[in-house]
C-alpha cells in the first residue's frame, strides 16, 4: 500500500504508484523481477515533469540511499549512495574547502537524480554538465547484474545511464569530483538591462570573466523594455581577496498555504517590483552560496503557491544562429498571451560535450519559463511555442517537460532509438511511455 507524497514538483500530470517499495541498503536490493509491473527509482521527486512518475507502476524509493563511503582528498573524488542530496554533500563539505562542481537552481535533489537528468547550472559555459565530473556509479539490472560503468567498463551503459532517465537500472551509488573552493561565499554582480539585445551584449563579456552566469527575466515587459531584466554573475570569493561575513543563520520556511497564490496579478506586479528593487545599474555584493545558487530552497514547498493543479516549467534551448530573433518572438508571445511568468531564467550553454547520450544542454541560448496549469489554454498556448522552438532547431528538456507530445521528442532526440537498446526491461516511467507511444503501440 502507497503512502507518503510521490509527486513531481510541477504536481502535474497527478500521477500515482501502484505500489511503493523502500530501500535503505544498498546490499539489499530486492530482486527487480520480482515486480509484476515496471519499476523506477524516485528520490526526493524534484523533478517537474513525469519523469520521476511511473503511473500505476512500482516506484522504489531511494531516499534511504543516504551515505557518504569515501572521499579523495587528493583528486576531490566523493563516492556516496545515490539517495544522498546536494544539501548534504554541501553541509559536509564546503567548510572542508569543496564545492560541487556543477549544481542546479536546487539542492534538495538526489545525486542519482542529479545523473539521471544531467542537470546543469550557472557555469556550463566552463564546466558542462554535472555528467562530465561522474566517473564511475554501479547499476543494478534486472537481470540481477551489479556492473560498474564508467569511461572504462560498459561504457555504452555509462553514457546512457547519464541523462538517462532513470531507465537503465537502479544506480547505488555515484562517483563524481567536487572542485576545491576558497570559501561558502561568492563576490557577485547585478546588472539590470533594459531589452534583450543588452542581455546578449552584457552575456558576451560576462561569460570571459566569471565563472557562473544566469539572467532574470520580466517576461510581462513589451515594446522597447522587452527581455529587460537583472543579469547575475560571480566567482568563489577568496578570503584572501575579500572581506567575507559571517556565515548567516539560516531557518527555512514552509510556504504558508496550498493554493493558487500566484496568478496573472501577483505575476504582473511581482515582475515590476523585481525589475525595480535595485537601484543602481551595477550592484556588487559579497553572498553566500544558498542565495547566489538556491533563492527558491529558501522557501519549503514553494510549488504550493500554484495550487493543486500545479504548474508547467517550459525549458528549451534554441541553437546559436537565430538565437535572438527566436528568444524574441517567444518572449513576444508570453508578454501578449497573459499567462506571464513568475520565474523566467535566461542564460547561454557553451560548447562543453557530455558524455551523456539524451544529455539536454548544447550550444545556444536556453530559457526556462513557469506557467500555472490552467488546463487546455495552457496546453494549447505551450504548443505554439513548441512550434517556435522546433523552426529554430532547438529542443525541450525531458527533466522538466510533463506534455512534449511523442512526434516531438523523437525530432528533438533521434539517438533514443540507440538508447533504447540500453534500457532495463524491467524499467519504465510515465514520460518514457508518452514519448514513445506511438512507436510502442
Amino acid at each position: 500500500m502507497v503512502t507518503g507524497n510521490y509527486e513531481s514538483w510541477g504536481r502535474y500530470p497527478n500521477y500515482k504508484p501502484y505500489d511503493v517499495f523502500l530501500v535503505d541498503w544498498r546490499n539489499e536490493i530486492p530482486e527487480l523481477t520480482k515486480f509484476s509491473k515496471k519499476i523506477l527509482a524516485y528520490a526526493w521527486g524534484k523533478s517537474y515533469g513525469d519523469v520521476c512518475l511511473n503511473e500505476n507502476g512500482i516506484l522504489i524509493d531511494t531516499k534511504g540511499l543516504n551515505r557518504f563511503i569515501s572521499f579523495d582528498e587528493e583528486t576531490g573524488i566523493l563516492r556516496c549512495e545515490a539517495g544522498v542530496t546536494l544539501a548534504s554533500i554541501l553541509d559536509f563539505f564546503v567548510p572542508r574547502g569543496w564545492f560541487l562542481s556543477v549544481t542546479p537552481g536546487t539542492k534538495f535533489i538526489s545525486v542519482g537524480g542529479a545523473v539521471a537528468n544531467d542537470v546543469h547550472g550557472k557555469n556550463h559555459h566552463n564546466s558542462g554538465t554535472f555528467g562530465c565530473h561522474v566517473t564511475k556509479f554501479e547499476l543494478v539490472r534486472s537481470t540481477g547484474e551489479r556492473l560498474i560503468c564508467s569511461n572504462e567498463e560498459n561504457t555504452g551503459l555509462f553514457n546512457a545511464t547519464i541523462g538517462g532517465l532513470g531507465l537503465t537500472g537502479l544506480m547505488t551509488w555515484v562517483e563524481f569530483r567536487l572542485k576545491p573552493c576558497p570559501s561558502a561565499f561568492f563576490a557577485m554582480e547585478s546588472e539590470k538591462f533594459d531589452n534583450l539585445g543588452e542581455f546578449f551584449e552584457i552575456n558576451e563579456e560576462s561569460e570571459r570573466k566569471f565563472d557562473y552566469t544566469v539572467s532574470w527575466v520580466d517576461c510581462t515587459s513589451s515594446g522597447g523594455s522587452l527581455g529587460r531584466g537583472i543579469y547575475s554573475r560571480g566567482n568563489h570569493a577568496d578570503p584572501k581577496e575579500y572581506q567575507l561575513p559571517g556565515l548567516p543563520n539560516q531557518k527555512l520556511k514552509n510556504f504558508p498555504f496550498d493554493a493558487p497564490f500566484i496568478n496573472s496579478c501577483s505575476v504582473n506586479v511581482f515582475n515590476v517590483l523585481y525589475f525595480n528593487k535595485q537601484f543602481n545599474k551595477i550592484e556588487k555584493k559579497i553572498v553566500h552560496y544558498d542565495p547566489f545558487f538556491y533563492p527558491l530552497d529558501a522557501v519549503l514547498h514553494w510549488n504550493k503557491a500554484y495550487g493543486k493543479n500545479g504548474f508547467l516549467q517550459y525549458q528549451f534551448v534554441v541553437p546559436f544562429g537565430n538565437e535572438k530573433d527566436t528568444i524574441k518572438e517567444i518572449l513576444k508571445n508570453v508578454a501578449g498571451s497573459g499567462m506571464s511568468s513568475f520565474l523566467t531564467v535566461l542564460k547561454t550553454f557553451g560548447n562543453i560535450k557530455s558524455p551523456g547520450m539524451l544529455s539536454f544542454p548544447r550550444p545556444g541560448v536556453t530559457m526556462a519559463i513557469d506557467f500555472r496549469m490552467s488546463g487546455e489554454k495552457t496546453l494549447k498556448f505551450l504548443g505554439r511555442l513548441d512550434e517556435i522552438v522546433r523552426d529554430s532547431g532547438g529542443v525541450l528538456y525531458p527533466a522538466k517537460d510533463a506534455r512534449m507530445s511523442a512526434e516531438d521528442f523523437q525530432q528533438f532526440y533521434p539517438q533514443w532509438t540507440e538508447f533504447e537498446k540500453y534500457i532495463d526491461p524491467a524499467f519504465s516511467s510515465s514520460f518514457w511511455r508518452r514519448v514513445t507511444k506511438r512507436i510502442n503501440n
